[in-house]
């Protein structure tokens, strides 16, 4: 795909692109997995907006082991290894970084990024864990203090009309990323899932309006092409994180006949379900969708509207199977992934296989044939 092509030349080139604006005096913002920071607010300050979201590299949770212990899920160990190494690019260029703290391992990081490295620039918020008024309330000051921050740290003014202009390009990317999905809902086009995840993974680096011109690109390429759907298995993909990086799964499942038609993750996949309203308090709105339409991650309470998502989807995209990739230590996920297969299998007829890593080169074998026996098994 000439789209796919285009994004790779545009992420080879991105890093350095990012430091010439720097040099100009654009602000770069970096900002954590786990969608709960509105990139709206950053675009409207004329800021660079960059996602952290590389993992799967087992070298770098060795590498974290000075500065936190072992018990914690390996993506943010990675995210502290990276942050503390000085040399990962995209850390060393951003001159914000933003967390927003969803559970006690984002906790962890901004904790190291605190007192480890207080050279860099930070901005830290909370993110409630019920849905109600007070909650929404909550988030909605935790945004608006950052929406403060970043006037004061860009010196530019986020006004109503440039985050109106925002709002609207980041509306653009995530209807463009549901067309897509859709079209792997229809069942007659082909999209590999590893397609889609690099395109969510690309979203996150790239220039907004470049990226944009890239799924409208895809979307094009997609419809104009004679794909056939491939056959074998249809599945759902889940868990906590599918890191850029991280393909080990990926691959074992398209190598072992399988096919992904959806994929569900709180981080580093991006939640394009939902757009932002651009009538009204713009604040609110933003409010509204990051955090009380948004399907909620594993770490929240009660946690059913997050598996009552995966059942729906599953009956939608007409999967033959779930594949629940968990990291270890997540336990909110390690919990869920005990009771939920009754769930699955009740409420929408097909099996779930869990598949749990941290990240080690040793998993693949075992990985793979716990994996092709469970598309075998559907097969049959």
């Amino acid at each position: 795909m000439d789209a796919l092509l285009k994004l790779d030349t545009h992420l080879e080139n991105r890093h350095a692109q990012l430091k010439a604006l720097k040099d100009h005096g654009r602000k770069i913002i970096g900002f954590t997995a786990g969608g709960y920071f509105p990139e709206e607010l950053a675009l409207a300050c004329d800021a660079e907006a960059i996602c952290f979201i590389e993992a799967g590299n087992n070298t770098a949770l060795m590498n974290a082991g000075g500065y936190t212990c072992r018990w914690f899920d390996p993506f943010w160990r990675s995210q502290i290894a990276y942050l503390t190494s000085g040399k990962d690019p995209y850390y060393n260029i951003a001159d914000l970084i933003v967390v927003p703290v969803t559970d006690n391992h984002v906790r962890n990081f901004s904790n190291v990024l605190g007192y480890f490295t207080p050279e860099k620039e930070s901005f830290v918020f909370g993110v409630p864990h019920v849905k109600d008024k007070i909650a929404l309330d909550y988030y909605l000051k935790g945004i608006t203090r950052l929406r403060n921050r970043l006037e004061e740290f860009t010196g530019k003014e986020i006004t109503d009309a440039r985050l109106k202009q925002s709002i609207d390009l980041c509306n653009r990317e995530r209807e463009l990323f549901r067309q897509i999905s859709l079209l792997r809902k229809s069942g007659e086009y082909f999209i590999q899932g590893r397609d889609f995840i690099k395109l969510n993974h690309g979203s996150y680096l790239a220039d907004k309006e470049f990226m944009i011109d890239i799924l409208e690109m895809y979307l094009r390429e997609i419809k104009e092409t004679a794909c056939h759907p491939k056959g074998g298995p249809s599945l759902l993909l889940t868990g906590s994180t599918l890191a850029h990086g991280d393909s080990k799964v990926m691959d074992i499942i398209e190598e072992c006949g399988g096919n992904t038609v959806v994929e569900e993750f709180a981080e580093c996949i991006r939640p394009y379900h939902e757009t932002v309203d651009t009538e009204g308090n713009l604040m609110k709105n933003l409010a509204e969708s990051y955090f009380m339409k948004r399907v909620c991650p594993g770490w929240f309470r009660p946690g059913t509207e997050r598996l009552n998502l995966l059942i729906k989807l599953a009956k939608e995209y007409n999967v033959d199977g779930l594949i629940w990739y968990q990291l270890m230590f997540r336990e909110s996920y390690k919990v869920e992934s005990f009771f939920f297969p009754q769930m699955l299998k009740k409420e929408a007829g097909i099996p779930m296989f869990v598949v749990e890593s941290e990240y080690d080169a040793m998993e693949a074998g075992p990985m793979r044939t716990r994996i092709e026996t469970f598309i075998e098994t559907i097969k049959r």
